[in-house]
């Protein structure tokens, strides 16, 4: 197995948003173009030790890729041109992640002429009160104008919008999902809130100063999300993603179905030859680094695998395929856990179609004690 995914980090920001703690910092200032040579040299040793035939992804995430400006935008889609293009055909999803407020029509035709298909923007809310709460610099109007400029260079457009947030309300959620269903869009992700370690949000939590909603407006918050953008067309296909017919994100897809991918750039990461691999995160180190910036390894077991494959693939709507495991590994699922489906079964949380184990509709808001099930339960003899 090759990787047939690409994943490309630009970890500058032109603010930090106060839940994040992704691998970012502020672009002033920082070595853009030293990085961007640093990420070409990366690309290059890893094709050269580990090829692949054939890429049907490729997805650059940050970070935010459109803080780049136009000439260093120009540079990366050159790389990507350069390097990762040939190893595609026409059936390639080639996306960038966006802000609303960070992407001008100059970027845009840079990146359409560079053969991006997809964009993907950040949007989290539509709500100006509420984006300033969580550090977001744009506003409503802007979404809708940003949008607009990009539905006139691509027809797959993606949206996040977040829930659980601190003082929001099931009027807010059911607006900013209305709100998106009348924008251009072929795709939303919906992501509740997490409190990362060493985040703004974390800090204010530590100190009783963030108003989040109780577990069970949470959970109506998620039900409602579901129920408002499946009524408005797009269908739900994973945890946290829907999308009108054939426009799921395949790159996704890539992750959840446990197929092996490259990671590109500081603090990436890949998995390749059964290897997760994780990238050297501080810039100036990534960009010193002598071959491959590369920070750890660790080379999977098959009973680790196998166990990625059920909570990866749980996650899908549709779920894990009973035929695609057996090929893959050589072991029904049964006889690998079918101790676990069995006890799953009856607690209503999994069903069996006639191809699939997938999460009911019970058991999506309790998908993380599922997951945990499948954890050191594998049976090899």
């Amino acid at each position: 197995m090759t990787p047939r995914a690409a994943y490309v980090h630009i970890p500058f920001c032109e603010h930090i948003c106060y839940y994040c703690d992704f691998n970012k910092v502020f672009l002033k200032n920082q070595p853009v173009a030293e990085y961007l040579d640093a990420l070409e040299r990366e690309i290059e040793l890893t094709l050269q030790q580990y090829p692949t035939d054939r890429l049907e992804t490729i997805f650059i995430g940050g970070g935010t890729p459109t803080a780049l400006n136009e000439p260093q935008m120009q540079r990366l889609m050159d790389i990507i041109t350069k390097h990762l293009l040939p190893l595609t055909d026409e059936t390639l999803e080639y996306t960038v992640e966006s802000n609303p407020d960070g992407v001008s029509p100059e970027k845009l035709d840079i990146m359409k002429a560079g053969g991006v298909n997809r964009v993907s923007f950040g949007v989290q809310s539509f709500d100006d009160g509420l984006l300033e709460r969580i550090g977001r610099t744009h506003r409503e109007a802007k979404v809708a104008e940003t949008l607009d400029h990009a539905a006139k260079r691509f027809d797959n457009i993606s949206v996040d919008l977040m829930f659980g947030l601190p003082n929001q309300t099931l009027e807010q959620v059911k607006y900013d999902v209305e709100r998106a269903l009348r924008l251009p869009i072929t795709h939303i992700s919906s992501y509740s809130l997490i409190l990362e370690p060493h985040t703004v949000f974390a800090i204010q939590e530590r100190k009783g100063k963030l108003p989040l909603p109780t577990q069970d407006l949470e959970a109506d918050m998620y039900r409602l999300m579901i129920e408002t953008i499946e009524a408005g067309g797009l269908k739900q296909y994973e945890i946290s993603n829907f999308s009108l017919p054939n426009r799921e994100s395949r790159h996704n897809r890539v992750y959840w179905e446990n197929d092996e991918y490259y990671g590109f750039g500081a603090g990436s990461h890949s998995y390749i030859n059964q290897t997760r691999r994780a990238n050297i995160a501080p810039i100036p180190h990534y960009i010193k680094a002598e071959g491959l910036p590369v920070r750890n390894e660790t080379l999977l077991t098959i009973v680790e695998r196998m166990e990625e494959e059920m909570f990866l693939g749980l996650r899908m709507k549709e779920g894990v395929s009973e035929k695609h495991f057996e090929h893959k590994y050589g072991l029904s699922l049964d006889k690998v856990f079918g101790k676990t489906i069995a006890k799953l079964l009856p607690r209503g949380l999994v069903e069996r179609t006639a191809t699939h184990i997938r999460l009911t509709d019970a058991g999506v808001p309790l998908a993380n004690e599922v997951f945990a099930e499948f954890i050191g339960e594998a049976e090899m003899e």
